[in-house]
């Protein structure tokens, strides 16, 4: 059942004359705002007089660096913004609020922490700052969007929000093994206790350690670079004899020696969840079925990620692997549809350049607004 976190504020009635209605249920509460503002705000086409229908200026649709970004600056510009803050991912059987960094435990790659902090209180402290400046959070999954006309329509299982403007900042999930090990440490497993899918992000922390990453493309290969510069020994454990990484990236880990290759395998179990640290692997051959052990203190998950887009299937220009195509930064194929963050960056995937798209899709879906006035067009020239 979705929750709502409003801001406080008094509310007030404002059904007005003229055959233009609004209640007070749907659309109330802006006593600091123009009334003429208030019409911009809310008004619905066809709007009937007791309906509680409201037209939101912005709708974020996910949580996360992206999502609490373009909150806080919309919410700043005095646009009020709705988020939806599970978007529609899920990441490690989690609900998406809060996106990655709600299964990662020390952030040091974030400016501003000295000492570091751990994702879920960094995602707490966005959540509390967006809410300060007038921000509101239905916590729960959209389910189904419509973006075939202005109002855009977003639904919350039965539950429908419409807005001029929307952003789309609902992230991506790392694939995973399925190993029951992958759980968040806090749920008896080691996701974030030596378990990750970010070397850029985790692989400060093991210097000096022997560490192993899965996988066999070129994400595989880039994290096992990327590693050395930090650990002992980097094993890449790959189910098949040959890589599937381009040959460039391939003939790069091939000569480095700090990197060993383990074939035809996979992994069985991760040891300790007990001690809440990774200690050591048990891998199966796929083609003897043998098992044997491995002696690691941290698994890398590399097969790749998935884009949180299945409900923009057909509605929006996708790339190949699933990633919203954008252009100017963080317009999308659809006029007034933004995104923001890992949905649309395949690239980078990091904390900070997710804050810097949600900051630049809030900016230009105020100028948008701003410029449109009390018109809602459907396309525009220059988009």
């Amino acid at each position: 059942m979705k929750k709502i976190l409003l801001p406080a504020r008094p509310s007030v009635n404002l059904d007005a004359d003229e055959g233009r209605g609004y209640n007070a249920g749907g659309c109330s509460g802006f006593p600091d705002i123009a009334l003429e503002n208030h019409h911009r705000f809310c008004s619905v086409p066809g709007y009937r007089k007791g309906q509680s229908v409201m037209v939101h200026r912005l709708i974020i649709l996910g949580s996360g660096p992206a999502g609490y970004t373009a909150a806080l600056y919309a919410a700043r510009a005095n646009l009020r913004p709705l988020l939806i803050d599970g978007g529609v991912g899920r990441g490690q059987e989690l609900l998406g609020a809060g996106g990655q960094l709600m299964i990662t435990t020390d952030v040091e790659n974030y400016p501003g922490f000295e000492h570091g902090i751990q994702g879920p209180e960094l995602m707490h402290r966005m959540r509390q700052q967006v809410l300060r400046f007038g921000t509101e959070i239905v916590e729960d999954l959209a389910t189904r969007v419509d973006l075939s006309e202005r109002p855009f329509r977003v639904w919350v299982n039965e539950q429908v929000y419409q807005a001029r403007a929307l952003i789309i900042a609902t992230g991506a999930s790392a694939r995973w093994l399925g190993l029951p090990e992958e759980r968040p440490v806090w749920e008896g497993g080691l996701g974030g206790a030596g378990i990750s899918a970010c070397a850029t992000c985790d692989g400060f922390f093991f210097r000096g350690k022997e560490v192993a990453v899965v996988g066999g493309g070129d994400t595989a290969m880039e994290e096992a670079i990327y590693l050395t510069n930090h650990c002992t020994r980097v094993h890449v454990i790959h189910r098949r004899d040959a890589l599937r990484a381009s040959k460039i990236m391939q003939d790069r880990a091939f000569r480095n020696p700090k990197i060993t290759f383990v074939w035809n395998s996979v992994v069985e179990k991760v040891h300790d969840p007990a001690q809440k640290r990774v200690t050591g692997l048990t891998l199966r051959d796929v083609k003897t079925g043998e098992t044997r052990e491995l002696a690691v203190e941290g698994l890398f998950v590399a097969i790749g990620h998935k884009p949180n887009t299945d409900l923009f299937v057909g509605q929006l220009q996708l790339d190949p692997t699933g990633y919203i195509v954008t252009h100017h930064d963080v317009r999308t194929s659809r006029y007034a549809v933004f995104a923001a963050g890992d949905v649309q960056d395949s690239e980078y995937r990091q904390a900070v350049t997710a804050a810097g798209s949600g900051c630049m899709a809030a900016i230009q879906a105020e100028r948008l607004l701003e410029a449109e006035g009390d018109s809602m067009p459907d396309s525009a020239p220059d988009w």
